[in-house]
């Protein structure tokens, strides 16, 4: 078969390295310039790439073609091919058919990133052969070349379920569903529910299908009395009205059930030793320890590996203390939903620094929380007419700064001690810094000045 990759990153050149692995011949093409690591993998392959533009005909001469999950539906190439009829697949997809490995796949709005870091924890503490892949920024198509790894665990967006087909993974793993990324789903929260719950379509009787029981959207849209699956629904509370796999039955002790509904026994295990911060981490953390049960881990390895685990950057990191302020980077937190979860999470008096480019934010799920628990809010961006319309009469004391070393200092002339200083914005970055990683970078870098000039 002849392949076309579309798009020249982690996973397009992983999907052309396995393609050509299998004996394929491939075409690489990308819209933009190509990193000169991609460029270097590519040749030491010997394969074909252009870069900076779409050769149309050529790209129209594939059997099949994978595309990155960065190009939307809309795009003139995906059209072009949509009318010639040549199926288009996504990296999953491609690896899904070469790997003989049990696949944990996890999604969600928010909270991937820290299920899949800490499930790959979890296994890989306890001696599991796993591997790590998808959106957490490694291919899984070029680890799929050697299959060397008995598990992977897989961070999976919508828009890499969305050329999904055949794939089918061991374990699905669903978070929450709340809007986001709508404009790619024609705003609809349906179609990207659906596009969420792609994750399960081949799910059989010998796969599992973790969930959390307290999301609403997830209750609407997945048909669950249709489905073979073994579903293990979870909880923050004990409810009667679910066979729940996992609960909570203190603020850090779940209990785990694998066969939910047969009166098996359940077990008891302390989450007391996780450094994770907030409600969300308590779902996330239950979501992977269900995973981790799932592939044989004792509740003593768990307990042990929750303890080690240190979370990726920018999501609830606290990443310094000045005058007994602890000092937290929640940066991560571009939408509504995942700063709610931070504010929700810590239960001291909050600094709030937020703000940023605007999503269409409705804050109005934000105000009690910031009535009860913020005493200040320091808005961080070039427009914040919208927070001040929001929380100003909410919040006892509000300002506004236009850099993240003002941000902080302004902070931490607020907060006394005991008192955390909160970066959750709940906007995207791109107003004042170039992602969501520099401006939590800004901020530790500024929590670090303050600690110096001690």
């Amino acid at each position: 078969m002849h392949y076309v990759i579309l798009g020249a990153g982690e996973s397009g050149v992983g999907a052309a390295l396995l393609a050509q692995a299998k004996g394929h011949t491939v075409f690489v093409s990308d819209q933009s310039p190509i990193q000169p690591k991609y460029q270097a993998k590519l040749r030491n392959a010997n394969i074909r790439f252009e870069e900076g533009g779409h050769t149309l005909a050529e790209i129209l001469t594939a059997d099949e073609v994978v595309k990155s999950p960065g190009i939307p539906e809309k795009a003139a190439v995906i059209q072009e091919l949509r009318k010639k009829g040549t199926p288009i697949i996504s990296e999953i997809e491609l690896a899904g058919r070469y790997t003989r490995a049990r696949c944990i796949a996890i999604t969600g709005t928010n909270g991937k990133t820290t299920t899949t870091l800490l499930t790959y924890h979890l296994l890989k503490e306890s001696g599991l052969n796993v591997g790590l892949a998808g959106n957490v920024g490694y291919s899984l198509a070029e680890q799929v070349i050697a299959d060397a790894h008995d598990y992977y665990v897989l961070e999976l967006s919508s828009f890499q379920l969305d050329d999904t087909y055949d794939f089918q993974p061991w374990v699905a793993v669903l978070l929450n569903i709340t809007p986001d990324h709508l404009d790619r789903y024609d705003y609809s929260l349906e179609q990207y529910a659906k596009a969420k719950l792609r994750i399960t379509q081949n799910q059989d009787s010998s796969n599992f299908f973790i969930y959390n029981a307290d999301d609403e959207t997830i209750q609407r849209y997945y048909p669950g009395a249709l489905r073979p699956v073994r579903q293990l629904p979870f909880s923050l509370h004990h409810r009667p009205d679910f066979h729940l796999a996992g609960y909570y039955t203190e603020e850090d002790e779940v209990r785990v059930d694998l066969l939910p509904g047969f009166y098996s026994k359940t077990e008891a295990i302390s989450t007391a030793a996780s450094p994770l911060i907030g409600q969300h981490n308590r779902q996330n953390a239950l979501a992977a320890i269900l995973c981790a049960r799932l592939a044989g881990l004792e509740a003593p390895q768990i307990e042990a590996a929750l303890a080690s685990f240190r979370n990726a950057d920018h999501r609830l990191q606290l990443v310094g203390e000045h005058n007994g302020v602890r000092f937290i980077n929640d940066s991560k937190a571009t939408n509504v939903e995942a700063a709610w979860y931070a504010l929700d999470g810590i239960r001291v008096p909050i600094v709030w620094i937020a703000g940023g480019t605007d999503k269409g934010n409705d804050y109005s799920s934000l105000q009690p929380l910031a009535e009860s628990r913020v005493k200040a809010l320091i808005c961080l961006g070039l427009d914040n007419e919208k927070l001040r319309a929001s929380f100003g009469s909410v919040v006892p004391h509000l300002e506004e700064t236009q850099s993240m070393a003002a941000a902080v200092q302004r902070a931490a002339a607020l907060a006394a001690p005991g008192d955390v200083v909160l970066l959750s914005p709940a906007c995207a970055s791109f107003d004042l810094f170039q992602n969501y990683e520099d401006r939590g970078r800004q901020f530790a870098a500024a929590v670090a000045a303050l600690e110096a000039e001690v």
